[in-house]
């Protein structure tokens, strides 16, 4: 991996973080074939880290300016692995908007706050606080959604991944509850990339193995802004 030599790559390299429009790839008759799809090698200095912990213990140290710094993990804890997905999508950084508006630690869209609440741009990146409530809600939502799929799968094995229930949660924060059932009941048939080529299968693996046990699944869970 190449770390960015200089501020202006960080800064790029955060814009592409997060959440982003995802396209289908097109389902092959032979399931065995797994579709890839590449980055403009322009944008490959550019990508971001990828989080690794807890299945392999040890910390990714990044470059700013030529300061080190390295990820908040917390172990295999819920928080854990809420800090890992947020070193993922933004830096752990509150304040940050991309270039498409998916907005603070976590990068979630508009239409997700309007899902969980009558939450505002302004109020939303004004508050930490707020953030990790309308991360949890979010998690909770998707356990709801996923709750047959989480009890069917976790411990399987599709196209060489170990399914786990952090992966499977992560995924869903990536590209949304419903393109993570058809993944999983088609048995990897059925594949999605984001705009610069992040995959569910990328989620499953990065993010597997985290304890998710604190939340518990919510069929409509709301966050108030205070």
């Amino acid at each position: 991996m190449k770390l960015i030599p200089h501020i202006f790559g960080l800064l790029l390299g955060v814009a592409f973080l997060g959440s982003y429009g995802f396209t289908t790839l097109p389902e092959k008759k032979t399931t065995n074939i797994i579709i890839e799809q590449k980055l403009p090698s322009a944008m490959v200095n550019f990508l971001p880290a990828l989080v690794v912990f807890p299945l392999e213990k040890g910390n990714i140290p990044t470059e700013n300016a030529g300061v080190i710094t390295t990820p908040p993990f917390v172990g295999d804890s819920y928080t854990g692995f809420k800090e890992a997905l947020a070193f993922k999508e933004s830096r752990g950084r509150y304040g940050i908007v991309n270039t498409l508006g998916y907005m603070g630690k976590y990068q979630f869209g508009i239409g997700t706050l309007a899902l969980l609440g009558k939450i505002s741009e302004q109020q939303f990146l004004s508050s930490p606080e707020l953030q990790e409530r309308v991360f949890d809600a979010n998690i909770a939502r998707n356990k709801w959604i996923l709750r047959r799929d989480l009890k069917r799968f976790t411990g399987t094995v599709i196209k060489g991944i170990l399914i786990t229930e952090s992966g499977i949660l992560a995924a869903a924060h990536l590209a949304g509850a419903g393109n993570v059932k058809k993944f999983l009941r088609s048995n990897g048939a059925y594949q999605v990339a984001d705009a610069y080529g992040t995959t569910l299968q990328d989620y499953l693996i990065n993010f597997a193995g985290y304890s998710v046990g604190a939340i518990d699944p919510q069929r409509s869970p709301k966050v108030e802004s205070k």
